[in-house]
């Protein structure tokens, strides 16, 4: 499979941005929430005052973080589909505390406008998969993590070995006309089944991972490993960088 087209990318979240969160609840059962449950809990177990989220879409990370971490830290969400960042912001704004703390911006997860050792706490949930060269968007998170600083990924993975038939059958047959009842567009959920089949499982990303520079490496499997936590720490020493 080729890597993914951001333009095409972005015109599909673009087009269900409106029924977009909606539909992850309606399609995931609602565990959905649990998993963005267990990333939070694991960003709390260290330094976690600047922190960047990226692929950020409509901000569902983003707002999770804010509500279980110290209103004094700042949280910066990036994506490069306006439409879902309107819908962050409008979570932004309800807020009663924090908001003053939070940004939205475009922005282009292969090349960060950040200067170096920028955020002590990098996240990506479900957008990993997305990124056109995941090895220069590695590095650039990387790159802009301080040294010590930790990098947790949220992203579909591959299930366990006698729960795959049933998976796929209901991600590529059932999904998408679900999908399609929702959101009213069942293109945009057969290439969410497509890129799934064809991402790496736990092991080879985390060798994406430590050829990216990226030291104490480990994931954990949720939910029959459909999808998996991964997390990384950036040396804080001897940092070397991807041209």
């Amino acid at each position: 499979m080729s890597n993914p087209d951001p333009i095409s990318v972005r015109q599909t979240f673009a087009d269900i941005a409106h029924r977009y969160d909606l539909a992850n609840h309606f399609l995931s059962g609602g565990i959905d929430f649990l998993w963005r449950k267990r990333l939070v809990g694991l960003s709390r177990k260290g330094s976690c005052s600047d922190i960047l989220d990226l692929a950020t879409g409509s901000g569902d990370v983003a707002m999770a973080l804010r509500k279980n971490l110290p209103a004094n830290a700042s949280i910066t969400g990036i994506d490069f589909c306006e439409p879902m960042l309107e819908f962050a912001r409008r979570k932004r704004d309800r807020l009663k505390e924090g908001a003053k703390t939070m940004r939205f911006l475009v922005g282009d997860c292969l090349k960060l406008a950040f200067r170096e050792e920028s955020f002590d706490l990098v996240t990506i949930a479900f957008g990993l998969r997305n990124l056109s060269d995941r090895k220069k968007g590695l590095s650039e998170m990387l790159r802009v993590l301080k040294p010590g600083g930790r990098l947790i990924i949220l992203e579909f993975s591959q299930p366990f070995f006698w729960f795959r038939p049933i998976y796929y059958a209901y991600l590529k047959g059932i999904l998408p006309w679900m999908a399609r009842l929702v959101t009213g567009d069942r293109k945009a959920y057969l290439y969410l089944g497509s890129s799934i089949s064809n991402f790496p499982n736990r092991s080879d990303l985390a060798k994406e991972l430590m050829e990216a520079g990226f030291e104490r490496i480990f994931s954990i499997p949720m939910t029959f490993s459909i999808v998996a936590i991964h997390l990384g720490e950036k040396p804080t020493t001897h940092c070397q960088f991807a041209p």
